[in-house]
């Protein structure tokens, strides 16, 4: 069969992630240290702040996904998310306190939910379902492209020009105000008739038996996907040095940005239900090994190989989602999927920190390789008729 070309809407919005991601990640890895040592937050500070902007996030999301079902365009909700996250950088770099780093977080992580199920929901209007893995795989080799462009930019600016970080926040507007004006400019929206007909009110009708099979499969994983942070921190407790901490961060990003294009298509040629088992069966392995890890080598080894279960599945989840849900509810479906995922990681986050604290990090590690298996399981046994839009 010969491989599609992706369509322009796919390769633009990959390109807008890229920015954006830089921009991002220019400011991201350096925010705790920013509101600790100059703004006087405190550690629970930190979290509060980013545990309040990821679960308003994933509550948006559902709903400008239902919204963007009902309205004649996705194109307002996508570009009005990435507007609002660029003006939230801006303001990061203004803050005097840490009440308005609060906020701007919440305005960048409201921008995040407005626009991402609009945006996955148009990239799947616009892909046949036989070429809908690999746009997914490439919008997120694209993401982690600018997740490992964003950090070495803040380093560059940081230790080579000696810029304040306040100067380094500001310059992090630049590359999202980009986007925002070629998405203005550039991105066409698809034929309204191609997304079938609207639903008369936010609920619609229901999303079908299938759908919800492949997402019981997807929450079990997010609850073993707690967050990374974890995994630097037992690098560091082992013996890492902090220098080298970003190094394997980007190591990992780097795999991540290389090869998803290539797994997405994949998906696209194999039942995706299998690159997911694989995906997280391989994941479930890291996990179990993470523990015994005592060098600065196997712990490269395993931030490397950490990248491909995620490479595997990251853009095969989208695709999947939307071979279950019809054309008129895939901002819906998209915006119930990244609730469920959302709520996940910070339930399955939760979790690993209590039995790495109270118990071992040698039990939490053990406890989401066994999540893990699970959703590989779960995964495994759903089955169901694909939509033909």
């Amino acid at each position: 069969m010969e491989r599609q070309r992706l369509k322009p809407q796919v390769l633009l919005l990959g390109l807008i992630s890229l920015l954006n991601d830089s921009a991002s990640e220019m400011i991201y890895p350096l925010l705790p240290v920013f509101l600790t040592s100059t703004l006087g937050a405190t550690p629970l500070i930190v979290g509060m702040i980013e545990g309040t902007a990821d679960a308003l996030s994933s509550i948006l999301k559902l709903v400008a996904g239902s919204m963007s079902d009902r309205l004649p365009r996705r194109k307002p909700l996508i570009v009005g998310g990435y507007a609002l996250a660029t003006i939230s950088r801006a303001w990061i770099a203004v803050a005097g306190r840490w009440p308005s780093v609060l906020a701007a977080r919440l305005l960048d992580r409201t921008g995040k939910g407005i626009r991402s199920a609009p945006r996955d929901a148009m990239i799947a209007d616009v892909t046949p379902v036989e070429s809908r893995g690999r746009a997914f795989g490439f919008q997120r080799a694209l993401d982690h492209a600018g997740a490992v462009i964003g950090p070495l930019l803040a380093l560059l600016f940081l230790d080579a020009m000696h810029l304040p970080m306040r100067s380094v926040f500001m310059i992090a507007v630049i590359p999202g105000a980009i986007g925002v004006v070629l998405l203005m400019v550039a991105l066409k929206e698809p034929r309204a008739a191609s997304r079938g007909p609207r639903a008369a009110t936010i609920e619609g009708p229901p999303l079908p038996m299938t759908f919800y099979r492949a997402l019981v499969a997807i929450s079990l994983f997010s609850l073993a996907n707690s967050s990374d942070a974890f995994l630097i921190l037992q690098a560091h407790a082992a013996g890492v040095a902090t220098g080298l901490l970003p190094l394997l961060w980007a190591a990992h990003h780097v795999i991540k940005a290389l090869f998803s294009t290539q797994a997405g298509a994949a998906s696209d040629r194999f039942a995706r239900r299998y690159l997911l088992v694989a995906g997280w069966t391989i994941y479930a392995v890291i996990y179990f090994l993470f523990p015994f890890a005592r060098s600065v080598g196997a712990f490269f080894v395993l931030f490397v190989a950490y990248a491909i279960p995620f490479t595997l599945t990251e853009g095969t989840e989208r695709a999947w989602i939307s071979d279950f849900v019809p054309a008129e509810l895939r901002g819906k479906g998209f915006g119930v999927y990244y609730l469920v995922s959302g709520f996940g990681v910070l339930a399955g986050t939760a979790l690993f920190g209590v039995l790495y604290e109270r118990v071992s990090p040698q039990m939490a590690f053990n406890v989401g390789a066994a999540l893990a298996i699970t959703a590989a399981i779960a995964a495994g046994t759903a089955r169901g008729t694909a939509s033909s839009r």
